[in-house]
């Protein structure tokens, strides 16, 4: 949803006009379809059904990218923000920038605890 929330901002604006929001839209939309896409595939329970992929990796491997690419885009895209006449641009973009921060650490966490499931299953 945090996701979501940090592309639509930005799709509301004149985005297109700077290349700065046109990374942070890659980064924001590519993650956001691949979340989902992997959020549908743990609810139906697929991955139970090929067992031949190595799950905690793909995890950790999915994560880690979405952490290093999330935390370029958010700093890009705070650096990017500039007052412009038109407050709607300037506020929309603002608060995409917060949340691309909150996405970033959510992913943080969560490559995290993809790593302790990571290390405990190469371990055994």
């Amino acid at each position: 949803v945090l996701g979501l929330l940090v592309w639509t901002l930005i799709a509301g604006t004149e985005y297109f006009l700077y290349p700065a929001f046109g990374w942070v839209m890659f980064v924001a939309v590519f993650y956001w379809v691949l979340t989902v896409f992997f959020l549908i595939i743990y609810m139906t329970m697929t991955y139970t059904r090929i067992p031949q992929v190595p799950w905690t990796t793909v995890g950790l491997c999915f994560n880690g990218s979405a952490f290093i690419l999330y935390l370029i885009a958010a700093i890009v895209d705070a650096a990017s923000v500039t007052k412009e006449l038109d407050s709607h641009n300037y506020n929309s973009w603002a608060a995409s920038s917060f949340f691309a921060f909150v996405v970033t650490s959510c992913y943080a966490g969560n490559t995290y605890f993809s790593f302790i499931s990571w290390r405990s299953r190469t371990l055994q």
